[in-house]
């Protein structure tokens, strides 16, 4: 017993050491808030600049996976007969005046030839409108209006797996403009359907299938996303209510085990990419979602390494071309040589080329899934919990020719056996990899363990100025805080206002762009003038401009870091706008010592507040990655239109936390420091 009494008691002693170590460093880091705060921001800017340092090779953790590990069956018979499918199609787009009914009963009947159960799905255009109640939520394809009686018709094909049970599914989707059957890219768009036969030709016959396969020749008369979206919809959620005749059409698979999207393209090339073809990944879905990284490991190593396919992810090409990267990438490399010097186990060391083209590529992996649009129809997928991913597939030469577009059909065509082989190896769903990264590179990654510490340091600090504010202010009344309630619940009221206009602007008809940026803007001031008229202005006596600031902190920084859970690439880029703002807020009628000080702190505050206004901030993120000589402050409307279209969650931040934070940050700048 007395044993155990002084145990309890030495384990005592140390909680209480803990929490005066633990309360003297708290202490201590507000009573140095500053010097925290400039260390911290510095630190994320830099951690942020070395983060293609710390990119890692890609790799595949599911050893079911085994990429490769059986050599490729599709043959030249596969695609001679994929060939034929495509001459019928261009027949029929040259020659029948509704290549939209005929091209999706040209398909159904080669399909229906490999044994395949067939049926045509069809769909109408949605109505793009926005309405708050549907945000974070896949509203269902509205009825069309007399102004809208066009359907789209998609041509879907099953092959029941002989060595499985109906349990999964395995979906290729090969997008098909049937609207421009005829057109410039015609040649194209049939080869991707050309391209899906031959790949379904072989796996009809294939002996070692463990799941179902279902093909989706997608019409892509109102966009690659639209059919396949509407098709998901429908596969998850029949309608028993409706017509039951259109329900028992409806044939269904397993579980989706994964979606691989695929179309051939043909682009210009630029000289370095001529000596081979090319296939581009597009892996972005709905606020910031990615599939998980084993399925771009298994495309990545079965191009390169099997079929001989370059690999190419999205990449901002203004910035490989900006003198400041590459100024970056040479300092980078004067680094990674100096740490490799002082000890040979820190392999930092890039070439500056490298490095460039990693900040190129991370940037635009960043950006891509900050805006949170799906860059491909593969987005439709991951609203479904689905691993899946977008190929874009260009040929090296022109498809005209037939022997070059046999030989590009079987390589490709491979690459596609190999990605569903290794998915039918799968016992379970993708889980091993990561679900959260950013990419440098087709085959280099950076882990959501590494791309946190940059946002860690810049948010670090808010809390402490905060806490540092309002210790200054405490000791004459600890409740003085509660007057700053008025100015926070005026913002933040007039940011809901705000968010909710574009439904009724929206409403009206045949109304310009222009016409509705400018209405937006006049409601939303109008709001917040009747919002001071009721609750009086924020600037009275018993409102402190300090107390303000840390008000407007915790806000922002409860704010960001909800945002990093929706999607954290909104509130890494949000970050490096909002944190400046409430770092250096200060009042101009504030009276300092150093006259240099003020002066220099006040050019900094009224070029955040220029900067720091949603419009500008949109239009200046856009500047920097399309150009400044094709953005206008005007296209707002439009880019937040785009936005909410796609509930992006990105529109929501912009109002809901971004313009509070630029409205109180005007609040301080122009408070009268009673």
């Amino acid at each position: 017993m007395e044993v155990a009494e002084v145990e309890a008691e030495v384990e005592k002693k140390a909680t209480a050491t803990r929490s005066r170590l633990i309360v003297r460093l708290a202490a201590l880091l507000v009573s140095h808030s500053t010097l925290v705060s400039v260390v911290c921001c510095l630190a994320g800017l830099i951690a942020l600049l070395v983060l293609p340092l710390l990119a890692k090779n890609t790799y595949i953790s599911e050893n079911a996976l085994l990429p490769g590990s059986a050599n490729p069956v599709l043959s030249y018979q596969h695609v001679t007969q994929a060939n034929n499918l495509i001459m019928d199609i261009m027949s029929i787009a040259d020659v029948k005046e509704a290549p939209d009914i005929e091209i999706p009963k040209l398909i159904a009947k080669y399909m229906e030839i490999l044994g395949a159960e067939t049926y045509h799905h069809k769909f109408s255009q949605p109505q793009n409108q926005f309405h708050p109640l549907y945000f974070f939520s896949s509203s269902p394809n509205s009825p069309p209006t007399l102004a809208n009686l066009s359907y789209g018709t998609s041509t879907v094909g099953i092959i029941r797996a002989p060595r499985g049970d109906g349990k999964e599914a395995i979906v290729l989707v090969s997008p098909y403009n049937t609207q421009n059957a005829g057109g410039i890219d015609a040649s194209a768009s049939a080869s991707s359907i050309g391209l899906a036969f031959s790949v379904f030709s072989l796996l009809s016959r294939a002996t070692w299938l463990a799941k179902d396969i279902i093909w989706v020749a997608s019409d892509s008369r109102f966009g690659d996303h639209t059919s396949v979206s509407a098709w998901l919809n429908d596969y998850h959620n029949p309608n028993f209510i409706g017509d039951a005749s259109s329900n028992r059409i409806f044939k269904r698979a397993g579980t989706m085990a994964c979606g691989i999207v695929f179309k051939v393209v043909e682009k210009e090339r630029r000289e370095k990419y001529e000596d081979r073809d090319v296939v581009t990944m597009y892996a972005e879905a709905s606020n910031g979602q990615m599939p998980n990284l084993d399925l771009l490991n298994v495309v990545h190593y079965l191009a390169v390494h099997r079929q001989g396919i370059r690999v190419r992810i999205g990449m901002f090409g203004g910035l490989v071309k900006s003198h400041l990267v590459r100024v970056l990438g040479e300092v980078m490399q004067q680094v990674g040589r100096f740490a490799r010097s002082l000890n040979p186990d820190w392999r930092f060391e890039m070439p500056s080329s490298e490095y460039v083209e990693g900040t190129a590529t991370l940037a635009s992996s960043i950006y891509s899934q900050a805006l949170g649009v799906p860059t491909g129809p593969h987005g439709a997928f991951r609203d479904y919990q689905v691993d899946a991913v977008t190929l874009e597939l260009s040929p090296r030469f022109s498809l005209k020719n037939e022997h070059t577009r046999l030989a590009f059909l079987l390589k490709g065509g491979r690459l596609i056996e190999g990605t569903v082989r290794s998915v039918n190896n799968l016992l379970e769903k993708f889980h091993q990899s990561f679900f959260l990264y950013f990419l440098t590179a087709p085959n280099k990654f950076v882990s959501v363990g590494v791309y946190m510490i940059p946002f860690a340091f810049l948010v670090a600090p808010l809390p402490i100025i905060a806490a540092s504010l309002f210790n200054l202010t405490s000791n004459r009344n600890p409740w003085r805080w509660l007057h700053t309630a008025k100015p926070l619940l005026i913002t933040h009221t007039w940011s809901v206002v705000v968010t909710l206009l574009p439904f009724y602007i929206s409403k009206i008809s045949d109304l310009p762009s222009t016409h509705c940026m400018l209405t937006w803007a006049g409601g939303s001031l109008m709001a917040l003038v009747i919002l001071y008229i009721v609750f009086g202005s924020p600037y009275s006596k018993h409102v402190e401009w300090r107390l303000l600031k840390a008000v407007m902190i915790a806000s922002v920084s409860i704010g960001l870091c909800l945002m990093s859970i929706i999607n954290f690439a909104t509130a890494q880029i949000g970050a490096l706008f909002v944190v400046p703002m409430c770092l250096f807020a200060l009042p101009i009628r504030v009276k300092t010592n150093n006259s240099l000080i003020r002066s220099m702190v006040m050019t900094c505050n009224l070029v955040m507040a220029v900067l720091g206004f949603p419009v500008t901030a949109v239009a200046l993120m856009q500047g920097v990655i399309k150009g400044f000589g094709t953005v206008s402050i005007l296209e707002f409307w439009d880019s937040m239109k785009f936005l909410w279209g796609w509930n992006s969650a990105t529109y929501l931040y912009l109002v809901l936390v971004h313009l509070p934070c630029w409205l109180l940050f005007l609040h301080i700048l122009f408070h009268p420091c009673h």
